[in-house]
């Protein structure tokens, strides 16, 4: 590639959910069955624990605009070590394409194919790991590789068409389909360097063989049809035809991905036929001669189908989702995607006038309807009966626009509007005032005025499955197949905004094209930076929570759609702050990378003093401060004054000596620099030394502080604060003997919870805490933010006009959590209703405690946190409850409730999820818990039953 072509260094923005938000074209899986590899439209290609569905190892080739990046096949070598990936891999102006080739374990890129003439359809390894076949678009045909090198030993172009199956027999022969209606069949030359074509032929069944599969004696072949219900068995020898598997019943679709289980006695088939919104898999008995049987697999186009060594078999689906069936015919695993499906919502898809509320569905056809609000910064999904209050939907009549749901000719007074080949319109929103019309499509919006002429068209992320202009006539909004809601200035299509629901329906991220962001507690992790190096190299990819310091701004998203304009919103967030202005620099801010160089993920240890070896890198070229390693989620080791590299480079590697405990564990390095820190590198170890003879119990400290009766008259006074910080600490103590040897809290309230007091109780927390304990934290009372955004907890005789002498800073307590050596529970239940007042007497806005709970939760700091509401929501408490609601659900869950499978024992995510539903039901849907924890810390056991 040369360097004109070579791929872009500007960072780009990226959803990163830990699965695929689009199609997975392709998957593979290695001869053990360890390993799934899985690659999709978003191009990305992720390593999965087969036996678990885990997500190990995201691998990232290059990528650009557009299509440019998007990955269409991948194959596993068989002995599960290397990885190799395709698609369309060239830019846009350079149709040189590539094949990347991945060491599994780490994500590095080991080596890159260069200059294939098109887009890579599919890709295949034989039995024996030392050929790579790869079936390429156009006419372009297929190319094989020796892997000792990956130099070129084959290639025929002589295709009418573009080719999309390929596979090799323990012989060594290839098989290929190709829209041009021919199989082709190769072997291996005489001298075994090359491979020749023994014949090709066109047979029954369809004019456009999709996937084909050698039987495991390489005596027949199953073909696939992209155009036809029908399956063929050829032989393996000639490919003439053998038989037809029964397919009379299949009124729908196609069965055009096939594969045959490893003992060849089944044949398995499927593609886009389905019933009752699943598409099916079908299995034929006697080697596709006898009875079939059907399987649900997916809610949508099972794409590829391969066998596992217990006789069922692993699918890939354009959900996106993948699965595995045992041979009995049961689904073991599925996993899909994160992402709301907005197909169908059209009509169901609501805006409010000015654009700053919108109402969705979570799934197919605008169901689980669910409404979000810019100003309150609050989802809400408890819709059922809801008045849709000022909410409308797009108008599509008045201007004579027809034909235009998923069709490739929409029309204006009957002519035909002008769309680019194969691109197919999808939804359509008028203007209120009849000036204009918007059409959503495959590939792009566009905006026309009422005589049909092209005012402008927009690049999208994905389909536009539903579109809407606001009453106001300024924003156009759009609903994207991978995920996101987003808003485009309806003057000239500049987005302007960007927002992405998990399908949890818990958490949610905002952000602008530059990347400012907010966003629900958790959510931080959703979307990320993608990082190009060279066109031989993996990308970086950096979550957006390494760039909180600067890049989430709250007050900035809040004014984006009343300016209009990213730029004057930052300036005038900025003014009103009284903050310098200062540019979002991704490419200059990059925190270090860190990769694990061993131990290998899965070891067996015996000895609890093992070494970790790690390769560091420093993008921005920034110096590396400081090295922390984390066991569990909590610190063990934390190394300064780190030697610089040697001159010139930039990355360099390190061991380092760490204490593990005598049971399997999770291990993490993070680095940081002037900037931030990385992203943790992990590896999982397993236990395999004598069991301790004695299982020592962890010790419970905590502090527990709540404040009713503010001295100042700036306060309103609240009800039960002191009460939740008492009964708090009344329930931990009836957990001492269960889990806890010893259960020892520091009880702060009302006039004793002066800041000497807090901080007092905060160095005890410290000093008393060793790294077999727990420890937790539990705030209740007001909070407030600054003028630049800081978070500081009210005492009892906090002064509002001298904060930082007066007041609890945010920073107190972070530096209180991240030294925690035991593992740290963070309780938080400021967000009270009541007055809180300012200088000058107005009302203060509600305090953000998101961005403290992120950051108190992120895995450099290590803290679970629980919040007792989430935006712009108040922290309810009532006479009738005694308590405040959080508190309440808290007390009932740890005393027994939220153990759900009489287990006897309530963990984090147990706890998280009975609060969680207590407080709505308590609140009736007007305040919503969260519970975050960070991604380095497994789910673990707080608490016992207590109660019958």
């Amino acid at each position: 590639m040369s360097e004109e072509n070579a791929p872009t260094t500007e960072p780009i923005l990226r959803i990163e959910t830990g699965m695929h938000t689009a199609p997975i074209r392709q998957i593979s899986i290695d001869r053990e069955n360890r390993y799934l590899v899985t690659v999709s439209d978003d191009k990305t290609a992720r390593v999965w624990e087969l036996s678990s569905g885990k997500l190990l190892r995201v691998l990232r080739p290059p990528i650009g605009d557009g299509n440019e990046g998007k990955l269409y096949a991948v194959a596993l070598s068989p002995d599960g070590y290397t990885a190799a990936v395709g698609g369309w891999t060239g830019s846009e102006w350079d149709k040189q394409h590539s094949i990347y080739i991945f060491d599994r374990e780490s994500g590095r890129m080991l080596q890159r194919i260069a200059s294939l003439p098109n887009v890579i359809n599919h890709l295949t390894y034989s039995p024996d790991g030392n050929r790579l076949a790869a079936s390429l678009g156009g006419r372009s045909g297929v190319r094989v590789y020796e892997t000792n090198g990956y130099s070129q030993i084959f290639a025929d172009s002589d295709y009418g068409a573009s080719s999309y199956g390929a596979d090799f027999d323990s012989a060594g022969r290839l098989v290929t389909s190709s829209y041009d209606g021919f199989l082709r069949l190769y072997e291996r030359t005489v001298d075994n360097r090359s491979l020749r074509l023994v014949t090709k032929r066109k047979i029954e069944g369809g004019t456009q063989p999709y996937s084909v599969s050698f039987s495991p004696d390489g005596g027949r072949i199953a073909v696939g049809f992209d155009d036809s219900t029908k399956v063929a068995v050829v032989s393996g020898r000639d490919l003439s035809l053998l038989f037809a598997p029964d397919t009379d019943s299949v009124d729908n679709g196609n069965l055009f991905s096939v594969a045959w289980s490893m003992d060849g006695r089944t044949l398995f088939a499927g593609g886009k036929y389905g019933k009752n919104g699943q598409e099916r898999i079908r299995g034929w008995a006697d080697g596709g001669r006898g009875k079939w049987r059907e399987i649900e697999a997916a809610s949508n186009t099972i794409l590829h189908i391969l066998p596992t060594r217990d006789g069922g078999f692993v699918f890939g689906s354009f959900d996106p989702a993948f699965g595995r069936v045992d041979a009995s015919g049961n689904r073991s695993l599925f996993v899909t995607a994160a992402i709301a499906d907005y197909r169908g919502m059209l009509e169901n898809f609501l805006i409010s006038s000015d654009g700053t509320r919108i109402q969705f569905g979570y799934k197919q056809w605008g169901k689980s309807p669910a409404r979000f609000s810019l100003v309150e910064r609050q989802l809400i999904t408890d819709l059922t009966d809801s008045p849709t209050d000022g909410l409308n939907a797009p108008i599509t009549s008045g201007i004579a626009v027809t034909d235009w749901e998923n069709t490739y000719a929409p029309k204006l007074d009957g002519q035909e509007l002008k769309l680019e080949q194969y691109e197919i319109s999808r939804s359509l929103a008028i203007a209120p005032d009849q000036s204009r019309f918007l059409l959503g499509t495959e590939w792009q919006l566009r905006l026309f005025n009422n005589r049909g002429k092209e005012l402008w068209k927009a690049e999208i992320p994905s389909v536009a499955w539903s579109v809407n202009i606001s009453g106001d006539g300024r924003l156009a909004v759009t609903a994207f197949g991978d995920g996101t809601i987003r808003w485009y200035r309806l003057t000239d299509g500049k987005e302007l905004l960007a927002f992405f629901p998990h399908n949890d329906r818990k958490q949610w991220v905002l952000w602008t094209p530059s990347g400012y962001y907010d966003c629900s507690p958790g959510a931080e992790e959703l979307i990320g930076w993608h990082i190009n190096n060279s066109a031989d190299e993996a990308a970086y990819f950096f979550p957006a929570s390494r760039f909180r310091t600067t890049a989430y701004r709250p007050d900035i998203i809040a004014k984006i759609l009343a300016t209009l304009d990213e730029d004057e919103a930052a300036r005038q967030a900025d003014e009103e702050a009284n903050r310098r202005q200062q540019a979002l620099d991704i490419a200059r801010s990059l925190p270090p990378v860190v990769e694990i160089v061993s131990p290998v993920d899965g070891s067996y240890f015996s000895s609890s003093e093992i070494t970790v070896r790690f390769r560091l890198l420093t993008p921005s070229g920034e110096p590396v401060t400081g090295i922390r390693i984390f066991v569990d989620g909590r610190p063990v080791k934390t190394l300064r004054g780190l030697s610089p590299f040697p001159s010139g480079q930039t990355e360099d590697v390190r061991d380092v000596s760490v204490t593990i405990p005598e049971r399997d564990s999770e291990i993490a390095v993070i680095a940081e620099n002037r900037f931030s820190t990385s992203d943790p590198a992990t590896v999982r170890v397993k236990w395999r030394g004598r069991a301790a003879h004695i299982i020592i119990k962890p010790t419970l400290y905590a502090v527990a502080i709540g404040v009713n009766d503010y001295e100042s008259d700036d306060l309103t006074n609240l009800r039960f604060s002191a009460k939740d910080a008492q009964d708090f600490a009344d329930a931990l103590r009836r957990q001492k003997g269960g889990i806890y040897s010893e259960v020892i809290v520091h009880l702060i309230v009302n006039e004793d919870a002066t800041r000497d007091e807090i901080v007092d109780g905060f160095e005890w927390l410290e000093h008393a805490t060793t790294s077999r304990d727990m420890a937790m934290i539990f705030l209740s009372g007001h909070g407030i933010n600054d003028h630049l955004g800081q978070y500081f907890y009210l005492p009892q005789r906090a002064d509002l006009n001298k904060l930082r002498r007066t007041s609890v800073l945010f920073s107190d307590i972070k530096t209180l959590v991240e030294s925690l050596p035991g593992k740290a529970l963070f309780f938080i239940d400021t967000c009270h209703a009541g007055n809180v007042m300012g200088k000058r007497g107005r009302k203060s806005a509600m305090p953000d405690i998101m961005g403290p709970v992120n950051e108190l939760s992120s895995a450099e700091n290590g803290a679970v946190v629980f919040a007792s509401s989430t935006g712009n929501q108040y922290s309810l408490e009532s006479e009738g409850w005694g308590n405040g609601a959080f508190t309440l659900a808290l007390i009932e869950g740890m005393d027994g409730e939220a153990d759900l499978m009489n287990q006897g024992k309530i963990t984090v995510d147990m706890l998280g999820a009975y609060v969680s539903d207590r407080v709505k039901d308590l609140a009736e849907g007007q305040q919503t818990p969260t519970t975050t924890k960070p991604k380095t810390i497994p789910d673990f056991p707080i608490a016992i039953r207590v109660i019958g």
